[in-house]
């Protein structure tokens, strides 16, 4: 492509596609569910917009990542030595995932291979025999319901209503591995690698049994599983409908919590104007202060567990 000076010659196809962006709606993505058959073309657009990625960009990344990986490793690094026995002879399409979740900046992209593999070394009781049945019955019950559409923006929603949640029941690492299986199984599609994931708490039956019940090491843990610990860009956390002593809980949480995920935590209370500017409420289910009915849990697990039931 032509380039004068520092100026780069910006092709009407280009054009096309960055206003196409800029209007986007949840017609215009592929399945969340599955491989991803084809990027859609605004979707290339964004990647390369946002994530710096090109056909060259990623093929020499790639390159400098595996020699970052023996490098680090050989300087007697432990993680690094950790990364390079889990990942050395894996396919480029797991190493990209990395990558695009740090804009494919090599040394950022290595640091998080190093925080994926100390997150499974801190917290193993999270991974002892983690298989899609291990917390099949978790999702069926709605811990996290993953909606079958993606949003505007093209992001996987995650839906979590704490309202019928008994802790006895189902522990909070439970939640935490369910999370874990669908993070790692969703993110096998490309499309999801490159717009990312949204959560959304609504916090409306949040009991003092909750408040009480849950433990800061537990919510350390949760902070810890969406900072530096999944090739995943989580692009927003919406709370929503929370009462006053849920404040007590989120001080808890806050100083764990570096500044860009303090940035994309977004807590609404009752007021939901700024929500639905994110989400169209026929999208959302009603249970989530939309008009489409409420997740069928089950179903959602069998569409997340349609492949073979293999350990991560």
């Amino acid at each position: 492509m032509a380039a004068t000076g520092s100026f780069r010659v910006v092709s009407e196809e280009e054009q096309a596609m960055r206003s196409k962006l800029e209007r986007l709606t949840v017609k215009d993505h592929g399945p969340v569910f599955g491989p991803c058959q084809k990027l859609p073309a605004h979707t290339v657009q964004k990647a390369k917009d946002e994530l710096t990625e090109t056909d060259e960009r990623r093929a020499s990344a790639l390159k400098e990542l595996r020699a970052a990986m023996k490098e680090r490793a050989a300087e007697g690094d432990d993680l690094a030595k950790l990364v390079l026995d889990q990942f050395g002879e894996k396919p480029d399409s797991l190493m990209l995932r990395f990558l695009r979740a740090r804009k494919f900046e090599v040394v950022r992209a290595h640091e998080l291979m190093k925080g994926y593999v100390r997150f499974r070394k801190e917290y193993p009781e999270l991974f002892e025999n983690l298989t899609p049945e291990a917390v099949r019955s978790t999702i069926e019950a709605g811990y996290p319901v993953v909606l079958p559409s993606r949003d505007k923006y093209g992001r996987v929603v995650l839906l979590f209503n704490i309202e019928n949640w008994d802790l006895e029941e189902i522990t909070f690492d439970e939640i935490l591995r369910a999370y874990c299986v669908i993070l790692e199984k969703l993110l096998e599609n490309e499309e999801t690698q490159i717009n990312g994931f949204v959560l959304v708490e609504n916090f409306k039956g949040f009991t003092m049994q909750h408040a009480s019940g849950i433990k800061p090491t537990e919510l350390k843990k949760m902070v810890d599983m969406l900072q530096d610990s999944f090739p995943a860009r989580f692009k927003a956390v919406h709370v929503t409908h929370q009462p006053w002593y849920f404040t007590t809980t989120y001080n808890v949480v806050k100083p764990f919590m570096k500044s860009k995920l303090l940035e994309r935590v977004f807590v609404h209370g009752d007021e939901l104007s700024n929500y639905f500017k994110e989400f169209d409420t026929d999208f959302l289910p009603a249970d989530f202060d939309g008009k489409a009915s409420v997740a069928d849990c089950q179903a959602i697990a069998t569409k997340l567990f349609g492949s073979e039931d293999t350990a991560l």
